[in-house]
């Protein structure tokens, strides 16, 4: 008997999907469907299934073409099943041409020609229409956002201009975008706006979109106050508008799996958080000409995040203790006390620390190691360090295009509420980056 291996997510089963499978169960005697499980779809950056397993596994099971279905759910599984269901022939859509030839050494690999015209990307674009996307600024951050976008269906880049604050758009000619003379010009031909400005033009960009009936999903920090903040998101609501702020480091798989772990009490009653984010950037020269790519203006939403996520905005006191070079906020370090826990936050530009979290409990702590933002590893330790669990997680994009497809999930579903970032999170970082701005800090 010739055993047949094929793998794929099935989404929205199609007349593609079945011939595919046809031509499988024709190279052998006996077909093996391998199914991807939603998380490992996650985990590898595919956010658009619609579909649950349990649906896509019945899809399958109907066609009666498949003589055995298993899940897909790591890397390094396909060798696995090989080996396992002692396979002849590995073989997937001629869009993967030596892809697996590493597979080569277990048993034969064909690629097979796909079917002309259809996936299931389109058909969820043709069910969920376009949302068309523009971009204010420049530099790598708009540049990783827009090719970030082309992994999250149902999106197009329109056009991008130029920041108030100058930056790099050439990116837009690579990528063949429009580019517009201002932000009046562009908003007309878009449904909604990426922003990625300093924060002290976040509240009229913002501003200016809402006004125009424009989305906005909009780089940290967002505000520069409270007042700020709260009068954006009331103008959101009355026209039913996304007013969503791009922290991607909370869609990452890691922070999000170390939030569950901290709820559901591995390390006991969080009673201290230490976090840090600061950066030499290669043009550190052209940064402190802004006062507002500085400390808490730059880092301001990322390093309070673990904070208040874990332990809440209702804290008793906060002090901010600041270093300037001239006019330029290069460093911040606050104590922030609750009633029964305290944290301690770092943020810096020009000034180097160790970029790591540690988030203290009663019965253990959690470390990341630097950069904690942009999480992939951390340990669980314990007084007996033999304890130690370790987890990692590999995912695509930092998060970005994890937090692009919520964005348009939001938008879809005219639900305005981020389920991840509350507005009194929002309305917090804000409170914070006030008092920086007003000079209530103890300067060193």
């Amino acid at each position: 008997m010739k055993k047949v291996l094929t793998y794929g997510t099935y989404d929205l089963l199609h007349h593609g999907h079945i011939a595919l499978l046809e031509r499988a169960k024709a190279l052998g005697d006996y077909l093996i469907v391998g199914i991807t499980s939603d998380q490992f779809d996650r985990d590898r950056g595919k956010l658009n299934v619609r579909q649950s397993l349990v649906e896509r596994i019945r899809a399958v099971e109907a066609l009666g073409i498949a003589d055995e279905i298993i899940v897909e759910e790591y890397q390094g599984q396909k060798i696995d099943d090989i080996v396992a269901h002692d396979v002849d022939i590995f073989t997937v859509g001629s869009d993967w041409v030596g892809k697996f030839d590493y597979l080569r050494e277990y048993c034969e690999v064909v690629y097979l020609e796909r079917t002309a015209g259809v996936s299931s990307s389109e058909i969820r674009e043709e069910e969920s229409g376009i949302v068309r996307l523009g971009i204010i600024g420049g530099g790598s951050r708009a540049l990783r956002f827009a090719r970030e976008c082309q992994y999250v269906s149902g999106v197009e880049i329109i056009g991008v201009t130029a920041a108030n604050s100058g930056g790099d758009s050439s990116f837009a000619d690579g990528m063949s975008l429009l580019v517009y003379s201002s932000l009046a010009e562009l908003l007309p031909d878009i449904d909604a706006l990426y922003i990625i400005d300093t924060v002290d033009t976040h509240a009229t960009l913002i501003t200016q979109a809402l006004e125009a009936d424009c989305h906005v999903i909009c780089e940290t920090p967002m505000f520069m106050s409270e007042h700020e903040a709260r009068e954006a998101f009331a103008l959101a609501e009355s026209r039913g508008l996304v007013l969503f702020e791009a922290v991607k480091t909370l869609w990452a798989p890691a922070f999000r799996r170390l939030l569950l772990l901290v709820e559901s009490g591995a390390i006991g009653e969080v009673k201290a958080i230490d976090v840090a984010c600061t950066q030499i950037p290669a043009d550190l020269k052209r940064v402190r000409e802004n006062v507002y790519e500085g400390s808490l203006y730059d880092w301001g939403t990322l390093v309070l995040l673990p904070i208040f996520q874990l332990l809440g905005t209702s804290y008793h006191s906060c002090e901010l203790y600041e270093m300037k070079d001239g006019d330029f906020s290069a460093f911040v370090r606050g104590n922030i006390a609750y009633e029964n826990a305290i944290a301690t936050f770092s943020a810096g530009r020009g000034i180097k620390s160790e970029g790591h979290l540690i988030i203290t409990g009663t019965e253990g702590y959690i470390y990341v190691p630097a950069p904690w933002w942009k999480p992939e590893y951390f340990e669980i330790r314990h007084e007996d360090l033999r304890e130690t669990k370790r987890f990692s997680f590999a995912f695509e994009g930092e998060g970005m295009r994890y937090e692009i497809l919520e964005f348009i999930a939001m938008i879809r579903t005219r639900n305005l509420d981020n389920r991840l970032l509350s507005k009194d999170h929002i309305f917090a970082v804000a409170d914070i980056i006030s008092r920086l701005h007003i000079g209530d800090t103890v300067q060193i």
